[in-house]
C-alpha cells in the first residue's frame, strides 16, 4: 500500500475567499467545460475520479486476518518485465512488406513533412520556434528535404514566420526558406493536411516520406490539434486523420505525433495501411517535445538509415531531454505492418472473452483490472489505458496472446518516471460514460472489430446500472447532518435499473445513451450482478475509541472498494470551500480505517491550497507521488504539479500545465512548463452553498509572487473543518463516510 506521508510543519494561514467569483465550472472536477450546479456524491459520472493506485483484490480474500490487506496493494511498480529501451528488430512472419523500399546504393532520398500547428504552445511559450531552431541546428544537407507547414498560432516567437497567414518553409542548411503562402485554412481541417502532403511530394519527391504532426493531442477520443486562430473548428478526429492521409495518396515510412496521447491502438489501426511505423506517446508530452537535431543530422548524413535506428534516436533524445525537468514521458515505435497482421484477430478474441466475463460473475475482475491498469492523463478523464497492462490485469488466455503480439509489434519503447506503459494505449470507459457512443461511431469509421465495440458497451451498461441503483447519499446532506444511507432491497434495485434503461429514471449524463440498448448484455444480467456487488453501507460508521475514531469494514465490503481518498471542507460561515481529495489515510494492523482528526492539509508556503492526488509511480526503489493544485498563473488557469519523492518527501512544485477552462480545446496540454520569477499565483478552490449547490470558483488565501522557490508541507488548517473519506465502488459510485467536524480556529 502506498499513501502519501504527511510532513506537518505547523499551523498554516487562513483559507479566505477573495473576489466575486471566477465564473467557471468546478475546477476540482477535472472535467472540461461547464459543470455548474453539480451535486457531489450522487454518482460516478460527474464526480472527480482521481485515480488512486490502490487496487482491490481481484478474487476476494487471500486468507489474511487483515481484511484490507487484500484490498490495498502496491500497484505502482511494473506488473511484468519493462520493455523500456529494448530494441526488437524481428518481424512476425506473414506481415506485409514495407511500403518504403530503400536502395542502399547512395541514391536514397527522404522528405520529412512537419505539420506544425503552433497554437498557444507557440504564441505563449515559443515551443514551435525552439523546435524549428533544433531543425536548423541539424545543418540539413541536400540529401533530404525538411518541409514545414506553419500556422494555427496568433503569434510566433521568430521573425521568419507570419501569424497572419499559413506558410510552407523548407529547412535548408541552417536557413529557413519560405516556399509558399498557404492562406488562412484551419489546420484541423483534413483537406489542409492533404494539400500539404501533396504539395510536399510534388515539390520534393523522394523514395521515403516521413510525416510529423506537431501540436496538442487528445488521444483516441479527441484526436489531433488545436488551431488557435480557428478555435470553434475543434480537433481532427482519428477518422479524419486517416482520411486526410488516404486522400493524399502517399504511403509513409513513419507517421509521428509530436503531440500528447496519440500512441493508441486505435490510431495505429487507423494508419496501419498508410505507413510502416507509428512514433507517438501514450502519455502527455513535456513542453520540450521531440528533440530534432540529432536524428535529422543522422538522416541527412545517411538517407538510407533504418527507420528503427531513426526511431530509437528520436525516442532516446526525447526521453533524455525531458529529464532536465521532472516529467513523466513515454515514446514508442510501432511496426504497423506487423500490427496490422497480428492485432485484429487476437484483439477480437480478447474482446469476445472479456464480454463473456463482463456478463458473468467475473465482472468484478474486469472492473478491478480497469481500475488498476495504467491510465494516461488521468486527471482529464479521457479513459485511456495501456492495453498490455489492461490485458495483463484481466489475465485471460486470449489476453496473454494479445500481450505477446502487442509487445512484438512495439519495436522500441522509452519511458521516464512512469510504470506499466508498454507502448500502446486504448480507450476503455470508466470515468465518463457519455463518450461511449461517440467512440462506437469512431470504431465503425476506422475499422475496429465490432466485438470490442460490444465490449465497451457492455462494460458501460454494467457501470451505468450500478450507478442507477446506487445507495450512496449526497455528501452535502452528510455535511449538514441531514443525510443517511437508506437500505435498498432487491425489488428497488430492479426498478431503479429498469427506469434508467427505459429512460424514465435518473439521468446519468449519458447523452443519448445508445450503448444501453445496443450492448449484448441483457437487462436481467445487469440487474443480477448489481444486486450482488453493492457496498453494504451499514458498516460506514465511525467508532470512537480512546485513540480516536476508526471504521471497520468486512472483507466482502473491502473487496468492493476500488479507491479511497480523504476530503476536507472549510465552513466559512456561508458555505463550503472545497480543499480537494488527497491519498493520505491510515489503516491499523487489523485493517480498520483510522480517522485523521489533526485537521491538516497540504500547503504551499504555509497557505493551505486545494489539492488533488493524481498518481503514484515506482522508479526502482523510489516511490514518486504526483498531485495538482488548481491556480491562476498571471490570470491564466493552470494546474501546479506537485511531486513527492525520496529527495523531497514533503514535496515540491515541479512546474505547471495549462488548464483549458474557456472551451479553447479538448485536446490535452503538453506538460510541463516551469514557473518564472515574478509570476503571480492565485490558488483557486470551488465553493458550494450549504445545500450543495455549486456557486463558483474563488481565489483563496493571499496572492503570491513566485520568487524562485515554493515550500510544500502539510499544515494545521486554522478553520472550522468538515472531513470525510470517499470510497469508490466497482461502478464508479461514491460512498462517503460520516463527516467528522473539527474547529481549529
Amino acid at each position: 500500500m502506498e499513501s502519501r506521508q504527511r510532513h506537518v510543519s505547523g499551523r498554516g494561514s487562513r483559507v479566505n475567499r477573495r473576489g466575486s467569483g471566477l465564473g467557471t465550472g468546478p475546477l476540482g472536477s477535472g472535467g472540461r467545460g461547464s459543470h455548474s450546479n453539480v451535486r457531489r456524491g450522487v454518482g460516478g459520472v460527474s464526480i472527480l475520479t482521481v485515480i488512486v493506485v490502490l487496487l482491490v483484490s481481484l478474487f476476494g480474500g487471500n486468507g489474511s486476518s487483515d481484511p484490507a490487506s487484500s484490498v490495498f496493494q502496491d500497484n505502482s511498480g511494473w506488473h511484468r518485465d519493462s520493455n523500456d529501451g529494448v530494441l526488437n528488430t524481428e518481424v512476425s512472419e506473414g506481415s506485409r512488406d514495407k511500403f518504403t523500399v530503400l536502395n542502399n546504393d547512395g541514391t536514397d532520398t527522404a522528405t520529412v513533412m512537419v505539420y506544425m500547428c503552433g497554437a498557444d504552445l507557440e504564441s505563449q511559450s515559443g515551443m514551435a520556434s525552439r523546435d524549428i531552431q533544433e531543425m536548423l541546428n541539424a545543418g540539413v544537407s541536400d540529401k533530404i528535404n525538411v518541409l514545414l507547414y506553419t500556422g494555427g498560432s496568433t503569434a510566433w516567437h521568430n521573425s521568419s514566420i507570419s501569424a497572419s497567414t499559413n506558410e510552407i518553409f523548407k529547412v535548408q542548411g541552417n536557413s529557413l526558406i519560405r516556399l509558399k503562402d498557404a492562406g488562412n485554412e484551419c489546420m484541423t481541417d483534413p483537406s489542409t493536411l492533404s494539400s500539404f502532403i501533396q504539395y510536399s511530394v510534388q515539390t520534393a519527391p523522394a523514395n521515403r516520406y516521413e510525416l510529423i504532426f506537431w501540436d496538442h493531442g487528445g488521444g483516441s477520443t479527441m484526436g489531433y490539434g488545436y488551431d488557435e486562430k480557428h478555435q470553434n473548428e475543434g480537433s481532427m478526429s482519428l477518422s479524419q486523420i486517416r482520411q486526410a492521409v488516404v486522400n493524399s495518396g502517399v504511403k509513409f515510412d513513419f507517421i509521428g505525433f509530436d503531440a500528447c496521447l496519440m500512441a493508441t491502438a486505435e490510431n495505429a489501426l487507423a494508419l496501419s495501411d498508410q505507413a510502416d511505423y507509428l512514433i507517438a506517446s501514450e502519455e502527455t508530452e513535456p513542453g520540450t517535445g521531440w528533440y530534432y537535431t540529432n536524428w535529422l543530422k543522422d538522416l541527412s548524413s545517411d538517407p538510407a538509415e533504418s527507420t528503427l535506428d531513426m526511431g530509437r534516436t528520436i525516442a532516446d533524445d526525447f526521453t533524455d531531454a525531458s529529464r532536465d525537468s521532472w516529467s513523466q514521458t513515454t515514446l514508442s515505435v510501432v511496426d504497423l505492418a506487423e500490427f496490422a497482421h497480428t492485432f485484429p484477430d487476437s484483439f477480437a478474441k480478447f474482446s469476445k472473452e472479456t464480454v463473456q466475463e463482463i456478463k458473468s460473475d467475473a465482472y468484478r475482475r474486469v472492473s478491478n483490472a480497469r481500475a488498476s491498469a495504467r491510465e494516461f492523463d488521468a486527471s482529464q478523464h479521457i479513459d485511456q489505458v495501456d492495453l498490455v497492462d489492461l490485458a495483463d490485469q484481466i489475465d485471460s488466455e486470449s489476453g496473454r496472446l494479445l500481450i505477446d503480439q502487442l509487445l512484438s509489434a512495439v519495436k522500441y519503447n522509452r519511458v521516464n518516471g512512469i510504470t506499466n506503459a508498454y507502448g500502446l494505449s486504448i480507450y476503455f470507459p470508466y470515468a465518463r460514460l457519455n463518450r461511449v457512443d461517440a467512440m462506437a461511431d469512431t470504431y465503425e469509421e476506422i475499422g475496429v472489430d465490432d466485438s470490442y465495440t460490444d465490449c465497451i458497451r457492455c462494460f458501460a451498461k454494467m457501470e451505468a446500472s450500478g450507478q442507477a441503483a446506487s445507495g450512496s447519499v449526497d455528501l452535502f446532506d452528510l455535511l449538514n447532518g441531514s443525510g443517511s444511507y437508506q437500505s435498498i432491497d432487491s425489488s428497488q434495485i430492479e426498478n431503479l435499473i429498469e427506469q434508467m434503461l427505459t429512460g424514465s429514471g435518473r439521468s446519468l449524463d449519458l447523452d443519448q445513451g445508445d450503448f444501453l440498448a445496443k450492448a449484448s448484455l441483457s437487462d436481467e444480467a445487469a440487474i443480477q450482478q448489481v444486486k450482488s456487488q453493492r457496498i453494504d453501507t451499514s458498516e460506514l460508521e465511525w467508532t470512537e475509541t480512546q485513540d480516536g475514531f476508526q471504521m471497520t469494514l468486512s472483507q466482502d465490503n473491502w473487496d468492493k472498494v476500488q479507491r479511497l481518498e480523504k476530503s476536507l471542507y472549510v465552513d466559512d460561515g456561508t458555505g463550503y470551500i472545497d480543499l480537494g481529495l488527497d491519498n493520505t489515510f491510515d489503516l491499523d494492523e487489523d485493517g480498520s480505517l483510522i480517522a485523521d482528526t489533526e485537521g491538516t492539509w497540504l500547503a504551499i508556503d504555509g497557505q493551505p491550497v486545494p489539492y488533488y492526488y493524481i498518481s503514484t509511480q515506482k522508479d526502482g526503489n523510489e516511490t514518486i507521488t504526483m498531485g495538482r493544485v488548481p491556480a491562476l498563473r498571471n490570470s491564466q488557469y493552470v494546474n501546479l504539479i506537485l511531486v513527492f519523492d525520496d529527495d523531497h518527501p514533503s514535496g515540491y512544485v515541479a512546474g505547471y500545465v495549462r488548464d483549458y477552462r474557456e472551451g479553447e480545446t479538448e485536446t490535452s496540454a503538453k506538460t510541463m512548463m516551469q514557473l518564472q520569477e515574478g509570476d503571480v499565483i492565485d490558488y483557486v478552490a470551488d465553493y458550494y452553498s450549504y445545500d450543495g449547490t455549486y456557486l463558483d470558483s474563488y481565489m483563496v488565501g493571499d496572492e503570491t509572487v513566485y520568487d524562485g522557490s515554493f515550500k510544500v508541507s502539510d499544515v494545521e488548517v486554522p478553520e472550522k473543518l468538515s472531513e470525510c473519506y470517499r470510497m469508490m465502488d466497482l461502478y464508479g459510485n461514491a460512498y462517503w463516510t460520516p463527516v467528522l467536524e473539527m474547529d481549529h480556529r
